[in-house]
């Protein structure tokens, strides 16, 4: 086994911080662990384990042309008068994170 004698030091927030490490300790895994694992698997890819991608934009009622949105709106009517989709408390659940 490798003697571990390198020190990394970074800044980072503090909330981050701290729930990071919520976790970790969930798992029983100290941050020196899961930094040593990290640095292995960036040697091993020969770059960052995870692409480092800017999210897609999701189009907003601004960029709908008023076809467009007319087309949605009788659309969403359609499924609600067939009773299709989700209650109101359902869909306020999923916002919340309150799923089953």
């Amino acid at each position: 086994m490798a003697i571990k004698s390198a020190n990394v030091m970074a800044r980072v927030e503090p909330d981050i911080k701290t729930k990071a490490e919520a976790i970790m300790a969930n798992l029983g895994v100290p941050a020196s662990v899961v930094i040593n694992a990290l640095y292995h698997q960036i040697i091993y890819n020969n770059g960052l384990p995870f692409p480092l991608t800017l999210p897609t934009r999701v189009p907003s009622i601004e960029d709908m042309s008023e076809e467009d949105f007319d087309e949605m709106l009788k659309s969403a009517l359609e499924r609600a008068e067939k009773g299709e989709g989700k209650s109101l408390k359902d869909t306020f659940d999923a916002i919340r994170g309150n799923n089953k």
